[in-house]
């Protein structure tokens, strides 16, 4: 395994370096982890508490699905549409499997 280097903070001193560093790291990980499930889970209930009084609407929809299939009606490929529209192709991709069109192959 290569060693990539450590970290060092000195206020409050705190290494990466050696079996003790690694202790820290593995902590700190477990922490952050922790954490985001929580983050996670307070903002499910605060969709669900939205939803329920009738002020959640869903995220915003940033692409226009109709032009996506129009373009792909017209013949373009998703590598096109993609390019066309500034997405991805994986959101081209994404649309046109909503729709129950067969994924297109890349030429």
């Amino acid at each position: 395994m290569a060693r990539i280097g450590y970290l060092t903070v000195l206020d409050p001193h705190v290494s990466t370096k050696g079996e003790m560093g690694k202790v820290i790291l593995t902590v700190l990980g477990m922490v952050a982890q922790m954490e985001r499930r929580f983050i996670k889970e307070r903002q499910r209930e605060g969709i669900e508490r939205a939803k329920k009084t009738g002020l959640y609407k869903g995220g915003k929809i940033r692409l226009d699905h109709r032009l996506i299939l129009r373009l792909f009606e017209q013949g373009l490929r998703p590598s096109q549409i993609a390019a066309e529209l500034d997405c991805s192709r994986m959101q081209v991709y994404r649309v046109l499997k909503a729709t129950k069109l067969p994924r297109p192959l890349e030429v």
